[in-house]
């Protein structure tokens, strides 16, 4: 059996930005000292006088990259996503959330897979604050393929774009030629008639892995991948609950405010559906490796099949 390709998101960030650069000369790019985590240092590496190094001062960086806005270039304000929408929050959401200004964010180091880095740093609560900012586009990820294609479609949006990247290769699974990314549309993986699997992010994966179990106990699992979490892809949330009668969401982010609210927050109103809500308990994280990490909070596929099991 071939070995199965894994990239970090981080990665396909700094790779797209770099491919981008060179059809979109207003694309600037800023780092609070952290381009080589970021991987923004493909970028400054490519085009060094559109880089610009903002040092450990990220809400500064905010400002500057709204400011940029206003002159008519795309700055993309690089830096962990606990920086960008934790310490710099007041600074998104008035300076260019209120606005409405063309800056894209690109938070790596996202969610519990930070690893060893620990609680301070896994921030499982960015996907939640930055849907409250008015306007605001949320996108986060499967793999490489989608991740390059959500730069690229942050470029094309007009308005402000958080991208949420990770640190841990994870793997490769559109890379097929039916692949296509539409911002605020969700993607069928998987049809099933039993229950419902919506998935973010690296989670994507663990629930193809947990529908493939499923299958073994005759339940078809039809399996969808989010990847724009704001605007959600509404239409498509709301028929497969009525298919299936039954809807699991699965995020590495908080069980508060991200995936699992968005769409309860949908079925709530449109379809009352339901709901298991698997990812961060409402508890901090810890130091340790991120596959160890992964696995203790039942987001891995065995993880995530023996919740949905259980709950079943």
């Amino acid at each position: 059996m071939p070995e199965i390709k894994k990239i970090a998101t981080r990665e396909s960030y700094g790779n797209a930005l770099a491919q981008l650069g060179k059809e979109y000369d207003k694309i600037v790019v800023l780092d609070a000292d952290l381009a080589g985590a970021t991987k923004t240092s493909i970028f400054k590496k490519a085009f060094p006088k559109r880089h610009i190094d903002c040092g450990i001062a990220e809400c500064n960086m905010a400002g500057i990259a709204a400011g940029l806005a206003t002159t008519g270039k795309i700055p993309f304000m690089s830096t962990f996503a606990m920086f960008a929408a934790g310490r710099a929050y007041e600074q998104v959401r008035n300076s260019i959330g209120y606005p409405q200004l063309n800056v894209k964010i690109g938070a790596t180091h996202a969610g519990i897979s930070v690893g060893e880095d620990g609680a301070t740093h896994q921030c499982n609560e960015d996907m939640a604050l930055m849907r409250t900012i008015p306007g605001m586009v949320v996108i986060n990820p499967s793999d490489d393929i989608e991740a390059r294609a959500a730069v690229r479609a942050a470029v094309s949006h007009q308005g402000p774009v958080y991208l949420r990247f990770g640190r841990l290769a994870t793997p490769v699974i559109n890379d097929h030629p039916g692949y296509a990314f539409t911002l605020g549309k969700g993607i069928v993986l998987r049809e099933g008639k039993d229950i419902t699997l919506i998935a973010t992010g690296l989670c994507v994966n663990s629930a193809l892995e947990a529908a493939k179990e499923l299958k073994k106990e005759n339940i078809e699992a039809k399996v969808i991948n989010i990847h724009t979490i704001k605007p959600l892809d509404e239409e498509l949330v709301v028929a497969a609950a009525k298919e299936t009668g039954k809807v699991v969401t699965i995020e590495e982010h908080s069980i508060i405010g991200g995936l699992g609210s968005a769409v309860c927050d949908v079925l709530c109103e449109k379809a009352p559906t339901p709901v298991l809500k698997i990812g961060i308990q409402d508890v901090f994280g810890e130091s340790g490796p991120a596959a160890s990490l992964i696995q203790k909070y039942k987001l891995d596929g065995p993880g995530v099949y023996e919740q949905v099991k259980d709950w079943i």
